[in-house]
């Protein structure tokens, strides 16, 4: 088959060919948007990304968690993701065998999410407020503090000793409440104070 084309014809033709192979390219053809169609968002695109410290030894590595759900539209957060932080100067973004398997650890069925108490007597733990929890532990500081305080030493210099009640920090913190803590227990008088990286 012959086709009778002139210069001009062949010209019109090959620019309207260039410009729909163009647009063709630049995503405005069917085959494009079908292909886009199967491309997968990713995962953690639409996330809430929330900044934490690593529960497991002294270290204290930076996590960041990934949860779907959002709080302010009443929703629960679901924990989908655990990664290093690599922003956190600890870790730089890596990770333990045991902080890589956090999700795990927060997602277990048998983790406590409550304060648990066994009363005198009892062959049970029972779960109990946060409030009494912490009404309890108060209270029994300050009997003891009450009935146990120390203080002038022998020599009649004032010490302020409390050595009945121990305290044990948690390690995996922040300098900032590691030196709240520091001071709360110190002006208590306790001095059993102990950090559970050296248990």
């Amino acid at each position: 088959m012959n086709i009778d084309l002139s210069r001009r014809s062949f010209l019109r033709l090959s620019g309207a060919g260039v410009a729909a192979t163009s647009l063709a390219a630049m995503g405005f053809h069917e085959a494009e948007a079908a292909e886009a169609a199967h491309v997968r968002d990713f995962k953690l695109a639409t996330m809430t990304e929330t900044r934490n410290i690593c529960t497991y030894c002294s270290v204290a590595c930076g996590v960041i968690m990934y949860s779907k759900g959002d709080l302010a539209a009443g929703e629960k957060a679901e924990l989908i993701h655990i990664e290093g932080d690599a922003d956190h100067p600890t870790n730089k973004g890596t990770l333990c065998p045991k902080g890589a398997a956090l999700k795990d650890y927060v997602k277990a069925e048998t983790r406590l999410t409550h304060p648990r108490l066994r009363r005198p007597g009892s062959d049970r733990f029972e779960e109990i407020s946060w409030d009494e929890a912490f009404d309890k532990i108060a209270r029994a500081v300050k009997d003891d503090r009450d009935a146990n305080l120390i203080e002038k030493n022998a020599d009649g210099l004032t010490v302020n000793r409390l050595t009945t009640t121990g305290y044990l920090a948690a390690s995996a913190t922040t300098n900032e409440t590691a030196w709240a803590t520091w001071k709360v227990v110190r002006s208590l008088g306790i001095v059993g104070f102990d950090n559970q990286a050296r248990v």
